[in-house]
């Protein structure tokens, strides 16, 4: 029995009172301990029926095995390799609901109806409320209910629902959807591929069996054209298509270009989803109803009864790879699910990953390339602003401000990318040099002015900005530094008569607020976007031809040896932004280090030619691809108890065939008011690496010093910091 709790086991339990055996994949509820747990029946064991210890089954909740053969494979797998709980693996696998016990089985689709007080609602009353009276007036108009995919397609928010839910006058029904006449699968023609596209389109749809392929295209060469084509006589043949993509952000608009090219099913699931619809996408899924299924991470772990071909769009990116809890990687999971379907899986990316760029220079994956772009549409030309003399408290240079305005000048739209929100880092008295550092992390707090607070981005705790210094009580308190608020009053105050539109996770959170932002610069009308990484990726602005990237150094300088990988990704895919139309795009990278060799090895465009630099160092000196690597994490809120539990594992894996650094002090050493110290352990062979690991954790359980710590094991880690 998989059981999901933090202990490396499975458990047996004797089959119910009616004594019906459950088959493997079935939900259960068991007890254990005090509680009462949903478990998933793994296997059937030869046990001793009048052994004491054991206790039966409580109930069997379902009819039918929930996980098949291949998603228990999966978990089997990804519990091995990550050496996490196998029941706790179970539980991410499952929807919510069904971790609580509800039904597996769906009546139809969610459907939102007016209730009968709804029915004498008036809109009128909500002119205050201009988002809840959209939700009203759309429901109004399906007066069988407007189901909730159509609501969610429309940007209406989740709390405007809630809020009328709240007022009773609609609710939430299933109901079976009215049968659809017979369509062509094409809904809309396909674009005329290039030379390029052409060629990888057919080696896709020739692919047979488990084959990997990684699309290696620059952006705006049309990699989701080729995604698209590729998928049209799998579809043709009943197959499902399931595709990742890294952040929620993504899903609205790649859902709408699937549903404008066929006429299929399409589901989205995310986090961003209520947990009953959810469940709907996921049972739509298993039962074979949806043919394309388009989510984030977890949705790896949706149930494909008719695959044909797995999909990972943006495939570098981070968002892949789990932080916390069961850390696991989607991106190659992905791959291994496809082995264990034996279909195809495409990884596409304009900066692949140096693991997964390796793969494909030894021909362990295919390797299809898309070098040119799209449409006749030319690389952005990148170029370096030296801003050594740029004084600190000034985010854009004069240049940078110039060639704003003649852009602007132009009827074109601006790109200004920072990737740190807030106005400023950090707010210092000029007198004595105090620092407004938080209580709880070893980190500075970030100004966020329109909100008159300090802030910690890495715990959230939040104070007022003090009217004097707290050490000596001078009122010389200054900001240094930008964030993108400091940024987006700057650019408003330089550019009074043009539109600033900012982008970050602040001006974001509201359900909705992105896709009206995003349409705001897709209208094409001159404009300067301010934004983070939420805009690096994914987005088309045929309109944007200049992009200036700030703080562009940090990467290239960080402590941790992904760090120049990560920054030169970042910064190709911000230039991709540009220039994806017919007039071309100019980057504009400003830099107090404008000798660095791996930012003129950039200047260029390509990313190969930094890659392989970076692969050179990496061969060098045994890092990953070409050696491996997992990270024990220990925390507490005594600096010596997290320090002493790795040193003692150290020791013990001193006599073992891998290397050790550490333990030390994490970059950001004290977070949420514990301390955090990192070990970190190197092999050149991935069997010795999983061995040790396997031995390093029996010790490690028993220890009495793990009681007094949190700790974890994060295999592959992506985040050295």
């Amino acid at each position: 029995m998989a059981v999901p709790a933090p202990l490396p086991r499975l458990f047996d339990y004797l089959p119910p009172a009616n004594g019906n055996w459950p088959l493997p994949g079935m939900r259960v509820e068991v007890e254990f301990g005090r509680r009462t747990l949903v478990g998933v029946v793994w296997a059937h064991a030869a046990a001793d029926p009048s052994s004491p210890r054991l206790k039966q089954v409580r109930a069997c909740l379902d009819d039918t095995p929930v996980l098949d053969a291949d998603l228990m494979a999966l978990c089997q797998h990804a519990a091995d390799y990550y050496h996490h709980p196998i029941g706790e693996v179970v539980a991410t696998c499952l929807p919510n609901l069904l971790r609580q016990g509800d039904s597996a089985r769906i009546k139809g689709e969610l459907f939102w109806q007016l209730t009968d007080r709804g029915q004498f609602a008036e809109p009128e009353a909500l002119s205050r409320a201009p988002r809840q009276r959209q939700a009203l007036e759309i429901i109004r108009e399906h007066s069988s209910g407007a189901p909730a995919a159509l609501l969610t397609a429309l940007d209406v928010p989740r709390s405007a629902l809630t809020a009328l839910e709240k007022k009773g006058w609609i609710s939430l029904r299933e109901q079976q959807p009215a049968q659809k006449p017979h369509t062509s699968l094409l809904a809309q023609v396909p674009l005329t591929a290039s030379a390029e596209q052409e060629a990888a389109i057919r080696a896709l749809q020739k692919a047979e069996g488990f084959t990997p392929y990684l699309l290696d295209g620059v952006t705006g060469s049309g990699k989701t054209e080729v995604y698209l084509q590729a998928m049209t006589p799998l579809l043709e043949q009943g197959r499902q298509i399931l595709v990742l993509v890294p952040e929620i952000g993504l899903t609205p608009q790649t859902v709408r270009r699937f549903e404008r090219r066929f006429n299929v099913p399409v589901v989205a699931l995310h986090s961003g989803l209520t947990d009953r619809e959810r469940l709907h996408g996921w049972v739509r899924a298993r039962d074979g109803e949806a043919r394309i299924i388009l989510g984030t991470r977890s949705a790896v772990f949706t149930p494909l009864p008719d695959a044909g071909l797995i999909i990972v769009d943006e495939a570098h990116d981070g968002s892949f790879k789990q932080q916390d809890g069961f850390r696991y990687s989607a991106r190659d999971l992905a791959v291994w699910r496809a082995r264990l379907l034996d279909i195809p899986v495409l990884l596409g990316s304009a900066t692949p990953a140096l693991e997964t760029l390796q793969l494909a220079l030894d021909g362990r994956y295919r390797h299809l390339q898309l070098n040119e772009r799209a449409g006749g549409a030319r690389k952005p030309q990148i170029k370096l602003e030296d801003c050594r003399q740029l004084p600190g408290h000034t985010p854009v240079s004069p240049r940078s401000l110039a060639a704003i305005r003649d852009t602007l000048a132009r009827g074109e739209q601006v790109l200004v990318f920072l990737n740190r929100r807030g106005f400023a880092p950090v707010i210092r008295c000029q007198d004595c040099g105090w620092e407004a550092t938080c209580d709880r992390c070893s980190t500075l707090m970030t100004w966020h002015r329109a909100a008159g607070r300090l802030i910690c981005h890495h715990c959230d705790s939040q104070r007022r900005v003090p009217p004097t210094c707290p050490d000596c009580g001078s009122q010389a308190l200054q900001d240094a530094g930008s964030g993108t608020e400091k940024l987006e009053a700057v650019l408003s105050e330089s550019f009074p008569d043009d539109t600033v539109v900012r982008i970050d996770r602040d001006t974001t959170r509201r359900k909705g607020s992105l896709q009206k932002a995003l349409e705001r610069i897709q209208a094409g009308q001159p404009a300067i976007l301010v934004g983070t990484q939420m805009l690096a990726k994914g987005h088309h602005f045929s309109n944007l031809t200049l992009a200036v990237i700030l703080d562009a150094d940090a990467g290239f300088l960080s402590a941790d040896f992904r760090g120049p990988e990560h920054a030169g990704q970042l910064i190709l895919q911000v230039a991709g932004r540009t220039g994806r139309g017919e007039r071309p795009g100019t980057v504009l990278i400003q830099t107090r280090h404008p000798d660095l060799p791996l930012l003129h090895t950039l200047l260029k465009g390509d990313y190969r030619p930094l890659a392989n630099a970076l692969l050179a160092d990496r061969r060098a000196i045994g890092l990953p691809p070409f050696g491996y690597l997992a990270m024990f994490r220990a925390e507490s809120p005594r600096r010596e108890d997290a320090e002493s539990l790795l040193e003692t594992l150290a020791d013990l894996l001193a006599d073992c065939p891998v290397q050790t650094m550490g333990p030390i002090p994490a970059p950001l050493e004290r977070r949420q008011g514990r301390y955090r110290f990192q070990l970190l352990v190197l092999s050149s062979l991935r069997p010795t690496l999983h061995q040790t690991l396997e031995q390093a954790l029996a010790c490690l359980r028993d220890m009495p010093e793990a009681r007094r710590c949190r700790w974890q094991l994060d295999v592959d880690p992506l985040d050295m910091l």
